[in-house]
């Protein structure tokens, strides 16, 4: 069997004779060739060249194609960004005091923003390398997307004003459907929707507001005779079930979410699992052995070869060693070889020693912000502006600081916090909010009880 031949028999469910592994390089890919993530994101060529490069390197069998949930969103008026090392991130939101709904007769079109460049990479890569690896067109999901035209107001609309969600996320689908249309067209044998802000609400939320227009999109895609995934980051546990009734031929999970406890939920609706290699912890930070004992680890963890796709959890980071993702993909192709490298493995102690704030001491709160990257993952975004509205309203009051953990130091701290999920939130050492963008009132409220402590003693 080819690499592509193994991965679609696992989008149908069958046994395969080996675990089929994607890495979702993003602008990583661009890396391997010394290019930039704005470079890699804006010319065909070098994109072409990078892709080129993640499968003769990773031997993937399945290869995503662009990793950019803001292309959509430029499309549609916000403003970007942009970074040399990461995806560009939304700075502007055209909804956020209009509170109006596109047009469903305002939908991109082909010639619109980057999307000649994807549709370009698409059909020469197809052309070239696309009888033996499975492509993947990843796509901005609906409430994502509506995360991006509206802002934080999102999730107040939720409980203000239901009907224009429903609205919003209508037209969001819509759009996705359109794009979805162009890649299937280019010849993407995979649509995966990528939506790392369903990790961010409540799973009442999810199926009042979201769920259908998720089944319709997949529904779409599945008559085209296409497979679709349903891509999340962060902490969707409470979310998987949901998820799966919406009827994708897979969902794709990162580290934040236990694996076997979501292929509990994914067998039950004949759903193939994708994951959940952590990508700063292990990918970026680790050695060859690291990657080679966590790949082996969750391949044995699963125990057969149905129904899973291993992959990293998300996007993977643009400084990450080509040499721990060639590991992973020896491990896939010669698993029994490479479990004889880690017959010596001794794991590497942290050479970092964090010093926590003195928390009963601090003359003002101190808000705590742990991402896996704020200007990466739309999640850790989205959280980070939540905090800066904490900013706006209570000035020098308070600070506030991001912990990335593309930082090893960072990680290092998370532990000592000892944080289970990322984004989250702590208000003098204390958690708040875990995987959850927080209401803006409750939040408010929150650093209002911080202040009134601090100014007690």
């Amino acid at each position: 069997m080819t690499p592509k031949e193994i991965l679609l028999a696992a989008m149908r469910h069958e046994e395969t004779p080996i675990t089929p592994w994607v890495p979702f390089a993003g602008v990583h890919a661009g890396s391997l060739l010394g290019y930039d993530a704005k470079s890699v994101l804006t010319d065909a060529d070098k994109l072409y060249e990078s892709l080129l490069e993640v499968n003769k390197l990773y031997l993937p069998c399945g290869l995503p194609i662009m990793f950019d949930l803001q292309m959509e969103a430029e499309i549609l008026g916000c403003d970007l960004v942009w970074s040399e090392t990461g995806p560009p991130f939304v700075s502007s939101h055209p909804l956020e005091e209009s509170g109006s709904v596109p047009c469903l007769c305002n939908l991109p079109q082909k010639e619109d923003g980057r999307l000649p460049v994807a549709l370009d990479v698409m059909h020469r890569l197809k052309k070239s390398i696309g009888n033996d690896v499975a492509l993947y067109g990843l796509i901005c999901g609906p409430f994502t997307l509506a995360s991006h035209l509206r802002g934080t107001n999102i999730f107040m609309d939720m409980y203000d004003d239901e009907d224009y969600v429903k609205d919003l996320v209508e037209y969001c689908a819509a759009v996705c459907k359109r794009i979805s249309d162009f890649y299937i067209e280019a010849g993407m044998d995979v649509i995966a929707l990528v939506d790392p802000m369903v990790s961010q609400i409540s799973s009442d939320h999810f199926q009042e507001f979201f769920s259908s227009a998720f089944s319709d999109i997949f529904k779409h895609i599945r008559a085209q005779g296409v497979f679709s995934s349903f891509f999340v980051c962060g902490d969707a546990t409470r979310n998987i079930e949901a998820m799966c009734q919406t009827r994708p031929d897979s969902v794709a999970i990162d580290e934040n979410i236990e694996l076997l406890e979501a292929k509990k939920i994914t067998d039950k609706y004949n759903i193939t699992l994708c994951g959940n290699i952590p990508l700063t912890t292990v990918m970026l930070h680790g050695s060859q052995q690291d990657n080679i004992k966590c790949a082996i680890d969750l391949m044995d963890a699963v125990g057969q070869k149905r129904n899973f796709i291993l992959a990293p959890g998300c996007d993977m980071p643009y400084a990450l060693p080509a040499a721990n993702s060639i590991a992973i993909a020896q491990t896939v192709w010669q698993t029994d070889s490479m479990r004889q490298l880690l017959e010596n493995y001794v794991a590497d102690q942290d050479e970092f020693e964090v010093i926590l704030p003195d928390y009963e001491n601090l003359n003002k709160p101190l808000i705590e912000v742990f991402t896996l990257d704020s200007t990466a993952c739309a999640a850790c975004t989205y959280m980070m502006a939540s905090a800066r509205d904490m900013e706006e309203l209570f000035g020098d009051k308070i600070e506030i600081v991001e912990y990335s953990s593309t930082l090893k130091e960072n990680i290092v701290r998370a532990r000592q916090m000892g944080v289970d999920h990322l984004p989250s939130i702590y208000i003098n050492g204390q958690l708040k909010f875990s995987s959850l963008i927080p209401d803006k009132n409750k939040f408010a409220q929150h650093v209002k009880e911080a202040i009134k402590e601090i100014e007690a003693k």
